[in-house]
């Protein structure tokens, strides 16, 4: 993930620079602590949070987000993000991610000590109220409470997380290693993916659902509905409605069927439920583009590989992949040459195209 490698400044009124290796030169931007301005965004627009040197706004949420939690800001920081080289801007990470280490920095600099939890929720403040994305908070919780080799299990409505140890945890080696591919889409196809569509859908299913169950008057959302009303009344809804609800029950099953798995030390399983759960995202939640469903089929075929799916929402960026540590040059290679030859004009642009790296522990301030 990106990380803030920098300096406190002290003074009130911070006068920040951002690098941003995805772009040439630097995004500089001035906020003061003490006033920092609102977000003028445009609710029809989904890239409102991605626009041109929009990066700066994360740290002008980071600080709003802070100071609405009552906590008090004296020193403003000077940040450069960086990623791997050659997987700079490519999706690898959530946005998130950027909120995040924002976050972590400006606490570092100005002494503050605030948990995970906290922080979770400071990040959601960041994309929802000061970005106006609709997204929840599973990006920042896995980033924040992750544990090498672990499983993290995250109960998003109640906030709960628990730590899923495979049976080589002490060995600290798990014969496995994780394979990100880069389609070469650094920016989405489409203006409008969707995402906040998908969003109201799930609503509008789940009031149906809970009409149908006698519980109109709950909230609308899908994580109401039980199971059992699901597949009850499953029958009422139609076309769009009827994907966005199956996704969302068939990813339920498969995340306690992954936890189990991951606990048996099963990688084949794991990986069989991970390309499901790939292949749900891109019939029944209709997330992704041609060059990202191609990469994460010839991913899925690749040697060694237990299971892919898309790094994101699949509009641009990476797929990830689970693969066996002794085979993940043979599947590099594999993906190399099958994606050349599916999306020549991406992939002759890529260097590198794939990136082989190990599972870590959480977001902290390293210095």
């Amino acid at each position: 993930m990106p990380r803030p490698d920098g300096e406190c400044v002290n003074h009130r009124c911070a006068y920040c620079r951002g690098n941003s290796l995805e772009k040439s030169g630097s995004v500089v931007f001035e906020c003061s602590l003490d006033s920092v301005p609102a977000r003028k965004y445009n609710d029809d627009s989904e890239n409102h949070h991605m626009e041109q040197g929009a990066w700066g706004n994360f740290s002008r949420g980071a600080a709003i987000a802070l100071q609405k939690k009552g906590y008090k800001l004296s020193q403003g920081i000077v940040g450069f993000l960086q990623g791997s080289p050659g997987f700079e801007g490519c999706g690898v990470s959530s946005s998130a991610a950027v909120g995040v280490a924002f976050l972590l920095a400006l606490e570092h600099a100005n002494g503050l000590k605030v948990s995970a939890s906290e922080n979770i929720e400071l990040d959601r403040l960041i994309e929802n109220e000061y970005l106006g994305l609709r997204n929840g908070i599973l990006d920042q919780s896995a980033i924040l409470l992750s544990k090498r080799h672990c499983l993290t299990a995250i109960h998003c409505k109640s906030r709960e997380h628990e730590m899923i140890k495979p049976p080589w945890y002490e060995q600290n080696e798990g014969g496995y290693k994780i394979l990100l591919a880069f389609s070469g889409l650094q920016h989405a196809l489409s203006s409008k993916p969707g995402y906040n569509l998908r969003v109201t859908e799930c609503q509008e299913a789940a009031a149906i659902l809970l009409r149908a169950a006698g519980r109109g008057s709950n909230e609308p959302r899908l994580c109401n509905v039980t199971s059992d009303e699901y597949e009850a009344h499953k029958g009422l809804l139609e076309g769009d409605l009827a994907k966005r609800a199956e996704h969302f029950f068939s990813e339920n099953a498969r995340v306690f069927a992954g936890i189990g798995a991951w606990s048996r030390g099963d990688l084949p399983e794991f990986g069989r439920l991970m390309s499901q759960s790939g292949l749900s995202s891109i019939y029944n939640y209709e997330c992704g583009c041609e060059p990202l469903v191609q990469l994460r089929d010839i991913l899925a075929r690749a040697p060694g590989v237990y299971g892919a799916r898309f790094c994101g929402a699949g509009f641009r960026g990476c797929c990830v992949a689970l693969v066996a540590a002794d085979r993940a040059g043979e599947a590099e290679e594999y993906v190399r040459i099958k994606y050349l030859e599916a999306q020549p004009a991406l992939a002759s642009q890529l260097n590198p195209a794939t990136y082989v790296c190990d599972s870590a522990d959480h977001a902290h301030v390293i210095f």
